[in-house]
């Protein structure tokens, strides 16, 4: 049996496929967190200190994840802080992600239902496709920076579907 000589390119063509495809994930727009309504009490400061850390955890869980290239919200942060709540927007943040050039918008929210329950919330809207937007979410238990930072590497790690499943 001879040897196909087109064998060795053919698998060199695959391999360099799948390589290319593993090294340009889509870009996302990972917006910084905010809070959900909290009622009559409203967040304190200790809430909205916890919101940029969180942020930035969320972008570098992401990027070290391998399933996005973050781009860089910062040219429409001004924007985004005068406008409505991300959530509630009509799709604002679709449309600043698209303005950023991202192939996905990633937002997030804190619900904070009591002292010691809390959740956290992300949304991936991939916006080359007429895709529905993922809801993903963890319970904590404790306001305290621990359980933010454990829930935070939980959903990233186990709730959010691996690059390929996108």
């Amino acid at each position: 049996m001879r040897p196909n000589p087109r064998l060795p390119f053919a698998l060199a063509a695959v391999l360099l496929t799948v390589t290319a495809a593993r090294a340009d994930p889509p870009k996302a727009a990972v917006f910084d967190f905010q809070l959900a309504d909290q009622g009559a009490a409203g967040p304190t400061e200790a809430d909205r200190a916890r919101l940029g850390p969180l942020s930035e955890q969320l972008r570098s869980l992401l990027a070290e994840s391998g399933r996005y290239r973050i781009v860089s919200t910062d040219p429409v942060k001004a924007e985004v802080s005068k406008g409505a709540d991300l959530r509630r927007c009509n799709g604002c943040a679709e449309d600043y992600a698209r303005k950023l050039g991202a192939d996905v918008a990633i937002t997030g929210e804190i619900q904070k239902v009591s002292n010691l329950i809390l959740n956290v919330n992300v949304y991936v809207k991939d916006l080359r496709g007429n895709k529905p937007e993922q809801g993903y979410s963890v319970d904590i238990r404790g306001d305290n920076d621990t359980s933010f930072d454990r829930g935070l590497k939980y959903l990233v790690k186990n709730k959010l579907p691996p690059p390929q499943e996108r």
